[in-house]
C-alpha cells in the first residue's frame, strides 16, 4: 500500500498531477485545493492507494485532514472516489466540517454529481465526524479543541451538540474551552 509520496512535480492539471519519484513518475489525482497549493518543484502527498480489477489508482492531498476526509467519504456507500474527490475540491476540511456541523443538506447538495439522497445520507453517516475534522487541522489551538470535546465526550454530551458548543468558544486553552463550552451547553 502507497501512503505517501515525496518526489518532483513533471507536469499537473486540475485533477492530476506527475509525481517523478527517484526516476518514476506516478500519476495521483488530486483536488482543487491540492492543485491550487502546489508549486512547481517539490512535494510531499500524502496518499490513498485504491486497487481495482482494472486499476490501480493514487489519490493525493497535502493536508492530512482532506486525506482523512477522503477516507471517510469513500466509506460510505454510494460515494466513490470522484464524489469523495468533488468534495474535497468544492470545501476544505474545515468548510465540511462547518457543513456537516450545521447538518446543512443544501451546502452537501451545492457538489457537483450529489443529490438530495446522497446529500442526507453523507450527513447521517458523518455525523460526528466533525469534531475530528477540526481536531485533525494543524492549527495549535485544536489541540486543545480535542482535549476538551473528549472532556466534555466523557461527561456524557452528544458530539454534534459538544462541536456547536465549541464553535462559539473563543478560548484557547483547554480548560477554558471546556468552562466556556459548559455555558453554551
Amino acid at each position: 500500500m502507497i501512503v505517501g509520496l515525496r518526489g518532483k512535480i513533471e507536469y499537473k492539471e486540475p485533477n492530476f498531477a506527475h509525481v517523478e519519484v527517484n526516476g518514476i513518475i506516478y500519476e495521483v489525482f488530486i483536488s482543487l485545493q491540492s492543485f491550487s497549493a502546489l508549486s512547481s518543484g517539490d512535494v510531499n502527498f500524502f496518499t490513498t492507494h485504491i486497487i481495482r480489477e482494472d486499476a490501480h489508482l493514487l489519490y493525493g492531498f497535502l493536508d492530512i485532514s482532506e486525506k482523512k476526509l477522503f477516507e471517510r467519504l469513500i466509506k460510505i456507500s454510494g460515494v466513490g472516489p470522484k464524489v469523495a474527490m468533488a468534495i474535497c475540491s468544492t470545501y476544505t476540511p474545515l468548510q465540511f466540517a462547518n457543513v456537516i456541523n450545521n447538518k446543512d443538506i443544501n451546502g452537501v447538495k451545492k457538489v457537483p454529481g450529489i443529490g438530495p439522497k446522497s446529500a442526507g445520507r453523507i450527513l447521517v453517516e458523518l455525523n460526528g465526524f466533525d469534531v475530528d475534522l477540526i481536531s485533525s487541522t494543524s492549527e495549535p489551538k485544536n489541540h486543545s479543541f480535542n482535549e476538551a470535546s473528549q472532556a466534555l465526550e466523557s461527561l456524557g454530551f452528544k458530539k454534534d451538540k459538544i462541536s456547536k458548543a465549541l464553535s462559539e468558544c473563543s478560548s484557547n486553552d483547554t480548560a477554558s474551552l471546556v468552562k466556556e463550552a459548559l455555558k453554551y451547553l
